[in-house]
């Protein structure tokens, strides 16, 4: 695959409404001497604010489809770009740039900093984006009461509840404003009540942010707050149309 250069990772032609194009993407892995298919010939269209759910069985492709759109994981083929940046092609640095400046991510495994405080956790990106010190931490304190934790910046991840932790990783991801927010199986490690919490919490930042949300999730009730579910199966997008799961109210 031809590379792309540092001046074509700058935004390409097309609508300001999409976020998300994939064309044609396709990923392969190794397993000793299996070949595995992740993305079979993937094609998709996510446009700005929308609020979408990526399901697959084991295996299916969803998180493999989170991690190309997120540039963690490169394709072998095809063409991918998010919020007006060619992904496909770019090297490791540039790829971390793009995750730098337009997306946030929010783990199951939450990805805590364990030694720092919830508000050093949230400051994190912004910090590395070079963002003042007074300004950043003005703005991790805010983002913290936005998702229902005032008062608790000074507190360690070893001092918070599960679903405390996942809300500062949610916070830690939206802090910078990203174009889109991509979460891997946000809610597999929470209770059914501190998943319910998280699924309303997106909801409101999605309205209230306009920012795009892609979830990739087994969770039936989870895909029931979305707006939009895109199926996979064997690597293949075989749905994409409003949740086929009873709602979550």
């Amino acid at each position: 695959m031809a590379s792309v250069s540092a001046a074509e990772s700058t935004p390409v032609v097309g609508s300001p409404e999409v976020t998300v194009e994939c064309v044609d993407v396709c990923k392969t892995y190794r397993q000793g001497d299996l070949e595995v298919v992740g993305l079979d010939h993937v094609s998709l269209t996510i446009e700005k604010g929308e609020f979408v759910s990526l399901s697959a069985p084991s295996g299916g492709g969803k998180t493999t489809l989170l991690n190309t759109i997120g540039g963690l994981d490169p394709p072998d083929s095809g063409r991918i770009t998010v919020a007006g940046t060619r992904v496909d092609g770019l090297g490791k640095a540039e790829r971390a740039r793009l995750r730098l400046e337009k997306i946030g991510f929010v783990f199951q495994a939450y990805n805590l900093i364990p030694v720092l405080t919830a508000r050093e956790n949230v400051e994190f990106v912004m910090q590395v984006q070079g963002v003042a010190t007074a300004t950043r931490r003005d703005r991790a304190s805010a983002v913290l009461a936005q998702v229902g934790l005032d008062g608790l910046g000074d507190r360690r991840p070893t001092q918070m509840s599960g679903g405390q932790q996942q809300r500062v990783a949610v916070a830690r991801a939206i802090a910078s404003e990203p174009a889109i927010v991509l979460a891997d199986e946000p809610t597999a490690n929470l209770d059914s009540s501190s998943s319910q919490q998280l699924m309303e919490l997106f909801v409101e930042l999605n309205e209230s942010l306009g920012s795009t949300f892609v979830i990739a999730t087994h969770d039936l009730q989870v895909m029931g707050y979305t707006r939009r579910q895109v199926r996979l199966l064997d690597g293949r997008i075989v749905g994409d149309g409003p949740p086929e799961t009873a709602s979550h109210s």
